[in-house]
């Protein structure tokens, strides 16, 4: 880089974002968000969106006077907040329903194979693959499906792989009362697939265990029933 007239090896912010996108590095266990994330409502931010991205079209050159593109701002807007990024929003999150244990289970409860669909925050393209969630009972259980309504919610919003094990791990934690849980996820990412180094076969595996899970032989143990 050349800098005042010489060469200098400190490398340029633009550098340095491009490095840290490709890195997967995140911030914080929380999502980013400004404080004034919600001022605005879902309509007027879909009519917003939707002019923002006619003009990244046409700065691309796109016809959208073409009757296959003419939709897509508005799809696309919609889309970013009523589907994808619909997780970014506290009011989407899901009820979680409790029940006693009056089974006694004093044994792991493994829900495996939960579709994980996410987008990555440095690029915004696709992250997908599978979650693995279990916890060990402390007098209560939740329903089976608030298990994946949970790694669904955390999934739809821009995403890290480590943030997002972490949240899913923190929100079942603080619905069930138990440090006992462990998540892992096996997802693909195409950033990594479609862009930079551009290899389809790798996947990224992370891992959160908590409580009896730290525990060697329980880790075995929700691990033998993965296949891993």
């Amino acid at each position: 880089m050349k800098q005042n007239g010489t060469l200098s090896n400190t490398p340029s912010n633009d550098t340095m974002v491009e490095e840290v996108g490709d890195s997967h590095l995140f911030s914080s266990i929380d999502t980013p968000m400004r404080p004034d994330a919600f001022a605005l409502e879902d309509d007027t931010k879909i009519e917003l969106i939707e002019k923002h991205f006619r003009h990244i079209m046409e700065i691309m050159g796109l016809d959208l006077t073409d009757d296959s593109l003419k939709g897509t701002p508005k799809r696309v807007a919609k889309m970013y907040i009523k589907e994808i990024f619909s997780g970014l929003d506290p009011k989407n999150k899901p009820a979680i329903t409790l029940f006693d244990n009056k089974y006694k289970y004093d044994q792991m409860l493994v829900e495996k194979d939960i579709t994980v669909f996410s987008n990555c925050e440095h690029h915004f393209v696709p992250i997908y693959g599978k979650a693995h969630v279990a916890y060990i009972s402390s007098g209560k259980v939740i329903g089976l499906s608030k298990l994946n309504r949970i790694v669904e919610y955390f999934s739809k919003r821009p995403q890290v792989q480590e943030r997002l094990t972490v949240q899913i791990a923190n929100e079942l934690k603080d619905a069930l009362s138990t440090e006992d849980v462990a998540v892992v996820i096996d997802a693909r990412h195409m950033c990594v697939q479609s862009r930079g180094i551009r290899d389809s076969g790798s996947s990224t595996v992370t891992a959160y265990y908590g409580g009896k899970f730290e525990n060697e032989t329980t880790r075995k143990e929700f691990l033998s029933y993965l296949g891993m």
